[in-house]
């Protein structure tokens, strides 16, 4: 297969423009780190014939941190756009994942990368999901179109949020070349408070219970190991409010278990964000649910009747990591117990055998599904950008 890696926007433009032109198929990625997310690309007669990568249209366009906000072209690696951020003390606000252990891949995820795929890491909980930061994008439609969306503030009223679309879309509605992000000031302290919890109903109804509480957890996590159930609660702040607030915290949550600081509380949230609790072999398959919290224990009862699966629970419950067998088994057992939770599910590693024999995203009612369809004709009318990639 090869691999267009055009390093202007125009150049980006003009091959996706010949693409359309020949109705020639183009697997769309930026350095390729989550090239096995989802479904293969595929196309009538055979996987794509070429990978158009963004992985040369890097740097950081503007950065006004008086104001909030960067701009970066969508190949950047995050690991530089957070050093940039770190100099002035700020963050992306959905702290993002990396992803390298569970897709064993060995670059860093590019800020197109996880726009286009709107993965949010635990800070979700309070602060919104990777999209809900994007303040402006500029995109190449699927045929060949530039166009732009948003400014540089959050209330912009420049017609119609395509911002919004094309963040999490997977690259099926246009190829993102550049990106304006809001940001925020960094933590200047952080704290964790560790819980043992006896079973998950209990481990949620504490992460719950810190949750409703007012001194503004910002993640909320349950790591189920061989050994126990420990729930986890972040704070983040200034060093002061996190010392008093944590301790506030601990009476709160006296009754809930047995209770202990986490002595690194950054290395664990890194490890819980990126999903490394999980344990999950190279030959597994791993899904994600989103249900709601109250449902947790009952999806996580269902799964472990089904097949050995390795759990991990995050955005207090609501965010559950699976990893178990590859098989159509294992994956219909997880299709039904996210049906009968009323939740999502999504296939977020697979081989590509399994990927490609089964859904990896629930069905659409059909009124959305029309809309959708609508929606691709209008931005990609040849159906050339990631045919296949999140549904047959």
């Amino acid at each position: 297969m090869s691999v267009i890696s055009p390093e202007t926007e125009q150049s980006l433009a003009s091959a996706v423009a010949r693409a359309h032109a020949a109705r020639e198929p183009l697997a769309i990625e930026g350095r390729g780190t989550k090239r096995a997310m989802l479904r293969p690309t595929l196309q009538p007669w055979g996987p794509a014939a070429r990978t158009l990568s963004t992985r040369n249209l890097t740097g950081i366009t503007l950065y006004r941190p008086t104001e909030l906000m960067i701009r970066a072209r969508a190949g950047t690696p995050i690991p530089e756009i957070e050093a940039a951020l770190a100099e002035h003390g700020q963050q992306i606000v959905a702290e993002p994942p990396d992803l390298r252990v569970l897709f064993g891949a060995e670059e860093p995820s590019t800020l197109g990368g996880v726009v286009s795929t709107n993965l949010s890491g635990p800070r979700r909980i309070m602060w919104g999901a990777m999209r809900d930061h994007v303040l402006g994008i500029s995109a190449v439609t699927g045929e060949g179109e530039i166009f732009r969306s948003g400014g540089r503030v959050l209330k912009n009223v420049t017609g119609l949020d395509l911002c919004k679309l094309l963040s999490g879309a997977h690259g099926t509605l246009g190829i993102i070349t550049e990106i304006a992000l809001k940001v925020l000031p960094a933590g200047e302290a952080t704290g964790t408070l560790a819980l043992r919890v006896p079973d998950v109903t209990a481990g949620v109804a504490a992460l719950s219970a810190g949750l409703g509480s007012p001194y503004g957890v910002s993640g909320a996590a349950l790591v189920l190991e061989e050994g126990g159930i420990t729930a986890f609660l972040r704070l983040e702040d200034f060093s002061e409010s996190v010392t008093y607030r944590l301790g506030r915290l601990r009476e709160d949550l006296a009754a809930h278990g047995e209770q202990s600081l986490v002595e690194d509380p950054r290395a664990l949230w890194r490890s819980i964000r990126d999903a490394v609790p999980l344990r999950a072999a190279p030959e597994e398959a791993v899904w994600r649910l989103s249900v709601a919290p109250s449902h947790a224990a009952g999806v996580v009862a269902s799964l472990r009747a089904a097949f050995p699966a390795k759990l991990l629970l995050d955005w207090g419950g609501g965010l559950i990591w699976v990893a178990g067998p590859a098989t159509v088994q294992a994956h219909g057992a997880v299709m039904q117990a996210a049906t009968a939770a009323a939740g999502t599910f999504t296939l977020f590693r697979a081989p590509p055998e399994l990927a490609a024999a089964v859904p990896v995203l629930p069905e659409e009612a059909l009124p959305l599904a029309a809309i959708g369809r609508r929606v691709k004709a209008v931005l990609d009318p040849a159906g050339v950008l990631n045919p296949g990639r999140l549904r047959a």
